[in-house]
């Protein structure tokens, strides 16, 4: 089971470095274009854009004016990202070499929409599961 995204699977962070355009603009890796998703503001998606570091993008984020359907919205343009980022080598790849083998977003900052709080093992783990669904897409 792949418990966190640290390690060996570092490149399973929507932090890892690949190429993701949303809304005709090219942004540096899946955090850096899901969290200009969340603001329609040009300046927003400007910062999102240039920024080079995803921590600060998404630190930034708490200040975003967030689209009024955001929380409609954010899974399905999360899988959409992600879809992209897996369909890129070496990403395609490294993803397929990981079998049938559990995906779990592990983390200890709380996250237990996205993820699982490791010190709980509590958590829905939605974006775990949606690599898994698109690992199995790739491989059928």
């Amino acid at each position: 089971m792949i418990v966190e995204f640290q390690g060996e699977y570092r490149w399973l962070s929507n932090f890892a470095t690949c190429n993701i355009m949303l809304d005709g603009r090219s942004y540096r890796s899946v955090e850096h274009a899901y969290m200009s998703a969340k603001s329609n503001d040009p300046e927003w998606k400007d910062y999102c854009q240039k920024t080079v570091n995803p921590g600060d993008v998404k630190r930034a984020s708490k200040y975003a004016t967030l689209i009024k359907n955001w929380e409609d919205v954010k899974v399905s343009i999360m899988e959409g990202l992600l879809r992209q980022k897996y369909n890129q080598s070496p990403y395609k790849e490294w993803l397929i070499a990981t079998g049938e083998e559990p995906i779990q977003e592990g983390n200890r900052w709380h996250d237990t929409f996205w993820g699982i709080y490791l010190p709980t093992g509590k958590g829905q783990n939605v974006l775990g599961k949606l690599i898994m669904k698109i690992r199995d897409e790739i491989q059928n």
